[in-house]
């Protein structure tokens, strides 16, 4: 037959398991709030992937046959696709320039 187990001991005992409990409420706090920035980060990354690839599909459709139009760190070919806008003029006209965002900068839609 096992002894009773002294008070304090118990107390203690007690204590630790309060202690780690509050520690894995705090873990798990700091895990869902990681969670939420890392959806939020890979919804940026995947717009911008296929803003990227819109882009290089619309340059390639309006770049003139058997050319090459950049679309990202290096060059893809465009031969062979066909061109909408064979014979038209192309003049740029301008450029929008956007700032880079920064914490604090809303949205607006």
């Amino acid at each position: 037959m096992v002894g009773r187990v002294p008070e304090p001991l118990f107390e203690e005992l007690e204590a630790r398991e309060a202690a780690a409990r509050v520690r894995v409420e705090g873990l798990e706090a700091e895990l869902a709030e990681l969670s939420g920035r890392l959806g939020a980060a890979r919804e940026v990354l995947e717009r911008l992937r296929i803003a990227r690839e819109t882009f290089a599909e619309v340059l390639a459709e309006m770049a003139p046959e058997n050319s090459r139009v950049p679309v990202g760190p290096g060059e893809v070919s465009t031969a062979g696709v066909a061109d909408a806008y064979a014979g038209a003029e192309r003049q740029v006209i301008g450029v929008l320039t956007v700032p880079n965002w920064q914490p604090g900068m809303g949205t607006h839609h």
